[in-house]
């Protein structure tokens, strides 16, 4: 596991200014903050953690970072090992999980104490709940989108991306974008058929849940034979990257197809685009995932963003709760964070940052604004399994992709083994 730079300066920095100090305050309280993103995020992390610290010598806060792709690995392995870090960057779609398994202490007790979530709404607080109490805390609010190239695409004649452009339609222009290019390697779209959010908003314009909320999967053999014959006529095609680049893919920004300058477009959450921006040369914008039938709802919601959750093993609840707080709905904490994880769910943060909000930020938040009216409501939590059969939906694409396996047959398979994961659980 990789502590980041700050780990070092905040420990040294902690011992000078508790030097002299009663026996009481001899020693520091030390937090471990874990969380998954890109280089731009783990800026911003260390610069907050590191402001906390100046105004709290007696706390020392290790951070802790990795990849989307390893993330709920290590967690997992973590959490076996009852060695949890004390805050924990969550995502909704395992918070259920986790909080079911104990893994993560409830937040009730703390609010109006140790954490202050007076400038958030209801409907802002519900989607960190679990069976009706709190076990997380957005820091910001998202939705999925595409992330693309929107000038390279006007350059090659394609036209943009915006909605509602339907799957079939995306698929073409997918295909005539790379035609165009004419650039060996260099391709439209990443390859997003082993991506959960796409397949969910596929799922969900066809009145179908990714995950019902009984806890089953909501498709049945046809659909992902229709979903993986989708992306394997994209390869076909030359709409999206072959199996062998997007194996380089490690669900991260840093590895993603549109960073190494092998497609245009990556399918990706709104509050990346600060990220992304950061590692690539082209100018970038946000679209909405491709739309279903003409004249319905997308499939997409607003969603809790990168949710924070305390675990139920920290030795210092109390400190742990006052630096949740304070990255959740502090104002200075805010300017440094800004919209790099969603749109804040204080209200005091959004007044405080909307006026210096640069160009991306101003983009992501008319993004979130724009699509308000056109998204479903939030989806039933993800049941215990569901990151089991994220790993899987991914594994099976790649078969496909490689061509271990037909449609038809991959689709049967997937289905089968989605119900012994869900069961089990």
């Amino acid at each position: 596991m990789r502590l980041n730079s700050l780990t070092r300066r905040g420990l040294l920095a902690a011992s000078a200014a508790l030097a002299g100090t009663s026996s009481a305050h001899a020693e520091a309280a030390r937090l471990r903050l874990y969380w998954w993103g890109a280089t731009d995020r783990a800026e911003r992390t260390n610069k907050t953690s590191a402001l906390y610290m100046q105004q709290h010598p007696d706390i020392a806060i290790v951070g802790e970072t990795v990849g989307w792709g390893d993330y709920w690995t290590r967690l997992a392995t973590q959490a076996a090992g009852r060695n949890l870090p004390d805050l924990i960057q969550m995502d909704y779609g395992y918070i259920y999980e986790y909080a079911r398994r104990k893994a993560l202490l409830p937040l009730d007790g703390f609010v109006g104490k140790q954490l202050d979530l007076s400038g958030f709404t209801p409907s802002s607080i519900e989607g960190g709940k679990v069976d009706g109490k709190i076990y997380g805390i957005s820091l910001g609010l998202n939705s999925t989108s595409l992330v693309y190239d929107r000038e390279a695409f006007a350059k090659f004649g394609i036209g943009p991306l915006e909605w509602p452009v339907t799957w079939a339609e995306f698929a073409r222009r997918a295909a005539a974008f790379t035609k165009a290019a004419n650039k060996p390697g260099y391709f439209a779209s990443s390859d997003a058929g082993g991506s959960g959010p796409a397949l969910d908003v596929w799922l969900a314009e066809r009145g179908k849940l990714m995950f019902t909320a009984d806890g089953k999967f909501g498709g049945d053999a046809a659909d992902m034979s229709e979903w993986f014959s989708y992306w394997q006529d994209m390869r076909v095609a030359g709409g999206c990257v072959p199996p062998d680049a997007q194996a380089l893919d490690k669900a991260d920004i840093d590895s993603s197809m549109l960073t190494l300058g092998k497609a245009a477009v990556a399918w990706a959450n709104s509050n990346q685009l600060v990220g992304y921006q950061a590692l690539n040369k082209a100018k970038l914008d946000l679209a909405m995932y491709p739309a279903g039938a003409p004249g319905t709802k997308s499939g997409q919601y607003l969603k809790p963003s990168q949710l924070m959750s305390l675990a139920s093993t920290t030795k210092s609840p109390d400190e742990a709760a006052k630096l949740l707080s304070f990255f959740v709905a502090d104002v200075e904490a805010g300017k440094i964070l800004s919209v790099e994880r969603g749109i804040p769910g204080s209200k005091a943060v959004r007044t405080a940052i909307d006026p210096n909000l640069d160009p991306l930020g101003k983009r992501m938040s008319s993004y979130i604004a724009e699509i308000s009216d056109r998204v479903r409501d939030l989806p039933p939590p993800p049941p215990k399994g569901a990151g089991e059969v994220l790993a899987m939906l991914l594994r099976t694409n790649e078969t496909v992709g490689f061509k271990r396996a037909t449609t038809a047959d991959a689709a049967k398979s997937f289905v089968r083994e989605v119900g012994e994961i869900l069961a089990r659980a």
